[in-house]
């Protein structure tokens, strides 16, 4: 056992867990909330307001940079102050109250502005919480909890589409919106009352944000060219609503997407658990590489299939896996890499990296499908998702599993 595992097993472990499943709870109702929504978001846009698809990637490029760099922000914060629970309640309280107002959006830009303020509240929330997880667990059980706390993410992410489905056969989809506002408001709730801080070691009243950042950095090899494999990845990482795109486009109807968005949750959600088991035995940073080589192959999927709707499901599947195995390890990993003081920082720090990458991709891959062809967005993704394949297979044989060292 690590030096690091040694002080954090005389933590109160029982407490650990139910802070995991606890935090498990309040991300099933949000993503209740928010899922019911995004599955009908892009074509909202794109059909309702008028959007062009290049719109459609530079408002969910800028909405996830926004949050992207509220999660360096809040991390930080979190680690200077030594408190977790104050920026995870701030967070998950904004993206509550702002998500009904898409109910009133007349054009693209107040939609902007809408997806924006939910996606802050989300960068407040995410490093802080996840920093929190990882405090709360010894670093070699980190891929079973995130991966449970994921699994229990994705659940709420099933069961928003579906709700949706049923309501889009009652009401119109601002109402949809409208609803959103109520398994938000159990999430806060459940937040309040339910979760509890870890005691941990606080910084310097003298550190600040950037200090933080040159102590994280400085002489830790293996993390800074960990963060450029990543961020690689990110450059060529477009998001969901593409694939819904693509979805409409081999012929489900509007009604219907919400159907489709769920199979990728569904997806989704069967690896999270088990991608996190298997990347504690064989190492993280493998499984990670195999979901990126899954999000290379749904990009080539995104291409094949044409003129038949059940091909919808099967892409959907595909990126689900790979947003499972991605999703949970990007966060699973950074442990690994820091000290529990730097854990908020080092998060923000992987952040704001991957959302500035995720920004340029989705911009890019609209741009070149609205101009030139679903064939060229792809091509380009593919440069960069390959990059990061190679990148990692280096990384993991000059830094193996089981010898590195945290600074």
């Amino acid at each position: 056992m690590t030096t690091r595992d040694s002080f954090e097993g005389e933590k109160d472990k029982a407490l650990g867990m139910r802070n995991v499943f606890a935090l498990g709870l309040v991300s099933f109702f949000t993503d209740f909330s928010t899922e019911m929504i995004l599955g009908i978001l892009p074509l909202f846009i794109v059909s309702n307001l008028g959007a062009p698809r290049t719109i459609l990637g530079g408002i969910e490029g800028s909405a996830e940079l926004f949050s992207y760099a509220f999660r360096m922000l809040s991390g930080s914060l979190s680690d200077k102050t030594g408190k977790r629970k104050i920026f995870i309640l701030i967070g998950y309280g904004l993206s509550t109250i702002s998500k009904p107002f898409f109910a009133a959006t007349t054009g693209w830009f107040d939609a902007f502005l809408v997806r924006a303020s939910d996606r802050v509240g989300k960068g407040f929330r995410t490093a802080p919480r996840d920093a929190l997880i990882a405090d709360s667990i010894l670093e070699s059980a980190s891929g079973k909890a995130f991966g449970i706390h994921r699994t229990m993410d994705q659940a709420g992410a099933i069961v928003g589409p579906i709700t949706a489905f049923v309501l889009l056969q009652v009401i119109d989809i601002r109402g949809i919106f409208l609803f959103s506002l109520i398994p938000g408001a159990i999430a806060v709730t459940i937040l309040i009352f339910a979760i509890k801080e870890v005691a941990i070691k606080r910084l310097s009243k003298t550190a600040t944000i950037f200090s933080n950042f040159g102590k994280l950095l400085r002489g830790n090899r293996s993390f800074v060219i960990l963060l450029i494999i990543t961020g690689a990845f990110s450059l060529g990482a477009y998001n969901y609503s593409f694939v819904l795109l693509k979805a409409s486009n081999l012929g489900i109807s509007k009604d219907v997407i919400p159907l489709v968005y769920a199979v990728i949750n569904i997806s989704y959600t069967l690896v999270s658990t088990p991608t996190g088991l298997v990347a504690d035995k064989i190492g993280k940073e493998k499984v990670l590489m195999v979901g990126y080589v899954v999000f290379a192959v749904s990009s080539l999927l995104m291409i094949l299939f044409v003129r038949n709707a059940l091909y919808a499901f099967v892409l959907a599947a595909v990126f689900g896996i790979y947003m499972g195995i991605s999703d949970t390890l990007q966060r699973a990993v950074i442990p690994r890499y820091t000290s529990a003081d730097l854990r908020g920082t080092a998060y923000g720090i992987y952040n704001i990296i991957v959302g500035v990458g995720f920004f340029v991709s989705n911009i890019m891959f609209g741009y070149l499908w609205d101009n030139f062809s679903l064939n060229a967005a792809v091509m380009y993704s593919s440069l960069f998702t390959g990059s990061a394949i190679i990148g990692m297979a280096i990384f993991i044989k000059k830094y193996p599993y089981d010898k590195l060292q945290v600074p």
